[in-house]
């Protein structure tokens, strides 16, 4: 099935019909990406304006890969497939976790659609549980702090929101050792 073919049926899924706000698969795609970018769901902003990655935290990981809006939504470089296509819901601390059937129903479809990705960027620890199975560190700050020892085509990254500012603050070395070794792998992958 070709990628446009899949995106339609993706977009057209219902499976999740009892969420919140209801189905609307967010994700960005095309089959010349060579940056695949696997994040957790789209919260509230991002479900109503159908852009992925579209928020706070948006901007942060855009900062992240020192990448401007325009290149960042360039499907034709950078796919964006989180781990569930749809709003969850809200729960006590935030928003709930990405809907289980979302991954394994479409992920391993749309990966064989895109055969040019270089690099897959992991953000949090949804991304980080499915792609990296039994190579997960025991917590997400050693997985990330561990991002080595997933070669040159892994990337684990804490979840941007502002919810992980306290994360941040903790754990200084992540910006200084982290973002210059990200930077220099994104400008890599899209300049070949």
């Amino acid at each position: 099935m070709s990628l446009l073919k899949l995106l339609e049926e993706v977009r057209a899924c219902t499976v999740c019909e009892g969420l919140p706000l209801g189905p609307r698969p967010v994700l960005s795609a095309a089959t010349s990406a060579r940056i695949l970018i696997v994040g957790q769901a789209p919260g509230t902003r991002v479900h109503k304006t159908g852009i992925p990655w579209n928020d706070p935290s948006g901007d942060r990981l855009r900062d992240w890969m020192d990448l401007d809006r325009d290149t960042f939504y360039d499907a034709q470089k950078i796919a964006i497939v989180p781990m569930g296509f749809c709003y969850p819901g809200r729960g006590k601390s935030g928003d709930l976790p990405p809907r289980p059937e979302c991954a394994p129903l479409w992920h391993e479809r749309i990966l064989k659609t895109l055969p040019n990705i270089r690099l897959k960027i992991l953000a949090g620890s949804y991304a980080q549980n499915y792609y990296l199975e039994g190579r997960r560190k025991k917590t997400l700050t050693e997985t990330v702090r561990a991002s080595e020892d997933y070669g040159n085509k892994t990337f684990p990254l804490p979840h941007p929101s502002p919810r992980n500012n306290f994360w941040l603050r903790k754990n200084p070395w992540f910006e200084r050792r982290m973002i210059p070794r990200l930077q220099s792998r994104v400008r890599e992958v899209l300049s070949r």
